[in-house]
């Protein structure tokens, strides 16, 4: 790899060997995928993946110790992923003494976050990238971030470049400024590997279209067209909501990191068909389709007839508009059913910012009296506790879905079984 003059003296231990390291690591790290060159992290803030404090993790925080008494401290602020414990979120007496052992060293880890750069104490995020939170790139921006879910927006809706990093390979990038340059963050790796037509006749659902997408093209990037039939060429707040959720679900049903929509994302605007690579695949996608793809989700419940214990929306982050929208359904939902609130505990899950803002609302106390709780937990952490993975727990996420024992239901499926069914 060629380095510049002030690269190659990070390298050669100019800000100590700590820093040296850092920098070996990125470089070694570049090699593995043939990048030529590091290039400079423009954007403004970095965001981090690993915002739990796992008891068994003491490596990584022995890691971070290292960079702070070192001074190889973040040359940028950052986000970071979401918090893995609220006490409002429903969990029996014994499940929260599991989650208190389980993320012993949270309190420890936060307090080094602080002192490695975190923005604030509420930027604890799977969504930074909204305008309550403030991490948002601009096009052509080089990031140094991990959270795929994140990573994809930034690359497909912002138009930002960043490769799909590790958890600590994020934060070397933040420390030393520089990333190893291959992938996404060259226009030949931006190119679309895959052509998917659309053809249904409505506007599909977010989470399985996306999942369909990833499960089909896996790393590589698709170029979506029909999707503006429904979209439209702008990307107003409730498009940018529904890409959201949408490439969430290519990036951990499979492993996107970049997607172009025709008309609509900003390289296929300015680029159209020229982002195609030569001999790209083509995948079809009707009603059909996505039924086949909805239909081959496994269910790993002990017993797949028993009733939902817990329902989880908002992987990644809802969104205020979200917030809103999902207020007013399922009030409706109740309404109709002649119930006062859920049947099923249910959690809807969004950044502090976002809560704030949502609270100054009148949605806020509405909500509250259909029996929904807000939080900013991550549903995936709350998951991984070994005594909440065996509980039923039912979600509109495929993220979730794909990473925890939780079965899929499409938003209208939810809407019903919370309001209506409760089973």
């Amino acid at each position: 790899m060629e380095l510049t003059k002030e690269q190659q003296a990070l390298l050669d231990g100019e800000r100590g060997e700590t820093m040296a390291k850092v920098m070996e690591t990125l470089v070694r790290y570049g090699e593995i995928f043939g990048a030529e060159k590091m290039s400079p992290v423009t954007n403004e803030y970095g965001h981090l993946v690993l915002s739990f404090g796992l008891t068994f993790l003491g490596p990584v925080f022995d890691l971070y110790q290292k960079l702070i008494d070192e001074g190889c401290l973040a040359g940028q602020k950052f986000t970071c992923d979401p918090k893995p414990y609220d006490p409002k979120v429903p969990q029996s007496p014994i499940q929260k003494v599991a989650a208190k052992a389980i993320f012993g060293k949270q309190k420890r880890y936060e307090a080094q976050l602080k002192k490695l750069g975190i923005l604030s104490d509420d930027s604890y995020t799977c969504t930074c990238y909204l305008d309550e939170i403030g991490n948002t790139p601009k096009p052509g921006d080089v990031l140094s971030w991990a959270e795929s879910s994140a990573v994809v927006y930034a690359n497909s809706v912002l138009g930002a470049r960043c490769n799909r990093n590790s958890g600590i390979i994020e934060l070397f990038g933040s420390v030393a400024g520089y990333v190893p340059c291959f992938g996404l963050l060259t226009d030949e790796g931006r190119k679309a590997d895959w052509i998917v037509e659309l053809k249904t006749e409505t506007l599909p659902d977010a989470q399985l279209l996306g999942s369909a997408i990833g499960m089909k093209v896996m790393e590589d990037v698709p170029y979506i067209k029909g999707l503006d039939r429904f979209l439209g060429s702008e990307l107003t707040d409730g498009v940018k909501t529904y890409l959201k959720d949408f490439g969430a679900a290519t990036a951990s049903n499979g492993a996107v990191g970049l997607y172009h929509v025709e008309n609509l994302t900003p390289e296929a605007k300015e680029q159209g068909e020229a982002l195609i690579r030569e001999h790209a695949k083509v995948y079809v996608i009707d009603e059909a389709e996505l039924q086949r793809v909805k239909d081959s989700y496994p269910c790993i419940w002990k017993d797949p007839e028993a009733k939902p214990q817990l329902c989880f929306l908002g992987c990644p982050h809802m969104t205020l508009e979200q917030l809103k929208d999902w207020t007013d359904k399922v009030e409706a939902g109740l309404r109709d059913a002649g119930n006062e609130k859920v049947l099923i505990p249910t959690v809807f899950t969004a950044s502090v910012p976002v809560i704030r803002a949502f609270n100054e609302t009148p949605y806020a106390e509405r909500l509250k009296r259909t029996g929904v709780v807000v939080s900013y937990i991550c549903p995936l952490m709350y998951m991984d506790n070994p005594l909440c993975k065996t509980m039923n727990v039912i979600t509109s996420s495929n993220k979730l879905r794909t990473y925890t024992s939780s079965r899929y239901y499409s938003n209208e499926e939810i809407l019903q079984k919370i309001t209506k069914e409760g089973k």
